[in-house]
């Protein structure tokens, strides 16, 4: 896709900070942390080869040492898992799609056991735009609906309901989602 489509022109132009410069209100990074209004807007791809699983009660669902995180200011990291690592015996395609104004329309997947039942727990990009064709049939997952975890420490669901960015430790904020919800 060589042109934007205007939705996703509009969309991009709506966006406060891009994050040259940390603003006032954002948490200092301690040695080891990263602030997200450190994170750039259009959003980074950084390959991240932590181990990372994705659990679903007893069923893994994913297991990687080769994620690609997107980091956009305001928001905590998204991990995306590579297809090859991922466990599809339990995971389908779900209804639904979603529009990112960076990497193109998303579709959702939902886990299907005999002991669960969980829609929309991850989306991923079947033809995402040029500058993100790294995060193509890559799924991330919501850490509200599976436990998540890098190297071992389990992560926290960024607030807000619909964003799926991945709070640990090391994400210092306050991130989009959180009230009052002006970090744009």
């Amino acid at each position: 896709m060589t042109e934007l489509p205007y939705w996703a022109k509009h969309a991009r132009s709506n966006w406060k900070y891009y994050g040259q410069k940390r603003p006032s209100f954002a948490i200092k990074p301690k040695k080891g942390q990263e602030s997200v209004w450190d994170y750039p807007r259009p959003p980074k791809i950084d390959y991240d080869h932590r181990h990372i699983i994705v659990k679903v009660g007893d069923l893994i669902i994913a297991d990687t040492t080769n994620a690609v995180r997107i980091l956009e200011t305001a928001s905590p990291p998204t991990f995306y898992l590579p297809p090859s690592d991922i466990n599809f015996e339990f995971l389908k395609p779900s209804a639904g799609e979603s529009r990112c104004e960076w990497k193109g329309v998303a579709k959702y997947w939902k886990v299907e056991s005999e002991n669960h039942q969980i829609d929309h727990i991850a989306w991923s990009y079947p033809n995402p735009f040029e500058d993100y064709k790294e995060i193509r049939e890559y799924l991330a997952f919501y850490p509200a609906k599976a436990d998540c975890f890098v190297d071992d420490e389990r992560v926290r669901p960024q607030p807000g309901g619909f964003y799926g960015g991945w709070i640990t430790n090391e994400i210092v904020g306050p991130v989009k989602g959180e009230a009052p919800n002006t970090y744009l």
